[in-house]
């Protein structure tokens, strides 16, 4: 039986007394009325709404994310090795080794040192308090860095006139600090904007002032499906940001708000923004005008919404003539996701996956433009990649071009700046000290590779962001690909993959594991 976690996450920290929960409701067998333990309904009864959201304390110092045990994951698709000669290079016993496998791809014609890029990192706190870790790091990487919503118009210093942004600091320095080490050919940094930043002109402003090359359109996301992301513990920024035209629940200009705020009651504004009503002429004409203003690409970030939805996006994004989309499958968030919504709303990555590749399986018959994909969701490794390229490639070359994370990277980049900290406070603990040492120097293993081309000027954080992409995941890829025999991106297919569950092969349509290759062994076997 799947464990009911309804009434306990800890997301929001709450438990129930009792481990032998109800299967259907989630509370204890037996519940008590002098309890100490808060369970989710307990914790709402005096917290109401705060409890749909991830622990308010942590807001700005985590990310967050279902523990909803899907029944298909990328787990039960299975990796096929390979002897049998090899794809993508010269058919050398000297040169088929994994260090010699290509793992470089393109995104929307964006040359990529690695197929992953940095999902939209926006307005929310995290963000911001370890951009230079993300910037630096995603530079350095050759990948491409999204800025995310809602940056502008967050930002206390940003200047207008006449309602359209003249100045954002924080937007110029997000731009400038990934350009502070980016080479100025591999990789870039990508502006997002949604319904809130058309309405501020932030695409003017980005590609006017600040000189982006690609501008990323939301579709119908703030955190996840309802346009929230964000908590504001001032009062003063909650007004401002309610003047500006965000809606910031409760109200700050109410005087009894104001009150309860100032006593303690609660500690913190939600501000949610639109999340719009496309339309398929709008929105490519919206496209249309960014071209026109100076745009060399156009992106655009969506949701893992219903499977109509997916072709209808699909519909847009090639009459528009998308560059390059993001599809991002249910499961997480790095702002203030609602917990319900990311347990049970949204469609599963690799369902997802699946409804894309049919939908653009049918625009390639009808010889309609297909732009670069990128699946997002969950993902967190080389195994997941490989899979995820592998099973969008039927015919001559995979549809799917690179993953996208976002809670991964700012993982590393917040695990390396906590160890370092520790470091310099002398309070990392003995047996990490034993392990891998008492300074950066020692216990971040591409220090020494990044100072030799760079000098100083990275900071550890960044160089930890590095190593988890380019020593973890980048050489993990290519020994799986040396596995397979496969040694371009370009090369992987649907036959490098097999379904383990009958529920994996039904949504994939990749055979069982017990039907692959049945048509092939009698041959082998007596020819």
């Amino acid at each position: 039986m799947i464990e009911n976690y309804i009434n306990r996450k800890s997301t929001n920290d709450t438990r129930t007394r009792l481990k032998d929960v109800s299967s259907f409701s989630g509370m204890c067998p037996l519940c008590t009325e002098d309890c100490n333990v808060l369970c989710e309904i307990g914790k709402s009864s005096f917290r109401g709404r705060e409890v749909l959201y991830p622990s308010p304390e942590y807001f700005g110092k985590s990310t967050s994310a279902s523990n909803k045990n899907y029944p298909v994951d990328w787990s039960d698709i299975q990796i096929m090795t390979d002897i049998s000669g090899a794809k993508g290079i010269e058919e050398d016993i000297e040169r088929i080794i994994f260090p010699n496998v290509d793992i470089t791809t393109k995104f929307g014609g964006v040359p990529l040192n690695i197929p992953m890029i940095i999902a939209g990192m926006g307005s929310t706190a995290v963000a911001q308090r370890n951009w230079d870790g993300l910037a630096n790091g995603a530079a350095i990487s050759g990948t491409i860095l999204t800025i995310g919503e809602n940056v502008c118009g967050m930002d206390p210093k940003t200047r207008f006139a006449n309602g359209k942004v003249e100045y954002s600091e924080d937007l110029t320095y997000r731009v400038e600090t990934f350009r502070r080490l980016w080479d100025g050919k591999t990789g870039d940094v990508v502006v997002q904007t949604n319904v809130e930043d058309e309405r501020f002109g932030v695409d003017d402003y980005a590609l006017s002032k600040l000189e982006v090359n690609i501008i990323e359109k939301k579709w119908g996301q703030g955190a996840k499906a309802i346009g929230g992301e964000v908590r504001i513990n001032d009062l003063d920024k909650a007004k401002m940001l309610k003047k500006r035209g965000y809606i910031i629940i409760p109200d700050p200009e109410d005087v009894n708000i104001q009150k309860l705020f100032k006593n303690g009651v609660f500690r913190s504004f939600e501000r949610h923004s639109r999340v719009g009503l496309p339309k398929l002429n709008d929105f490519v004409e919206n496209v249309e005008k960014v071209r026109e203003k100076g745009a060399k690409k156009v992106f655009m970030k969506t949701g893992g919404y219903r499977p109509s939805i997916v072709a209808f996006t699909l519909r847009c994004a090639s009459d528009a003539k998308i560059d390059a989309i993001t599809f991002d499958g249910a499961g997480g968030g790095t702002g203030m996701s609602p917990i319900p919504m990311m347990q049970e709303c949204s469609t599963p990555t690799v369902w997802l996956e699946a409804q894309v590749l049919e939908c653009l399986n049918i625009l390639r018959r009808h010889g309609r433009h297909i732009p670069d994909v990128a699946m997002a969701g969950g993902f967190t490794d080389e195994t997941q990649i490989f899979k995820s390229i592998a099973m969008s490639n039927f015919s001559d070359r995979p549809y799917i071009k690179t993953v996208a994370m976002a809670r991964a990277p700012l993982t590393a980049v917040m695990r390396t700046k906590h160890f370092v900290e520790m470091a310099k406070k002398e309070k990392l603990s003995k047996s990490f000290i034993e392990s891998y040492g008492d300074s950066p120097e020692k216990f971040l293993i591409c220090n020494d590779e990044i100072n030799h081309r760079y000098g100083d000027k990275v900071p550890y954080e960044a160089i930890g962001l590095y190593t988890y992409l380019m020593d973890k995941i980048g050489v993990g890829l290519r020994q799986l690909m040396a596995g397979s025999r496969k040694f371009r991106l370009n090369e992987l297919d649907r036959n490098d993959i097999a379904s383990l569950t009958d529920k994996a092969s039904k949504v994939t349509n990749i055979p069982l594991l017990e039907d692959l290759d049945k048509d092939k062994m009698e041959n082998i076997l007596l020819d």
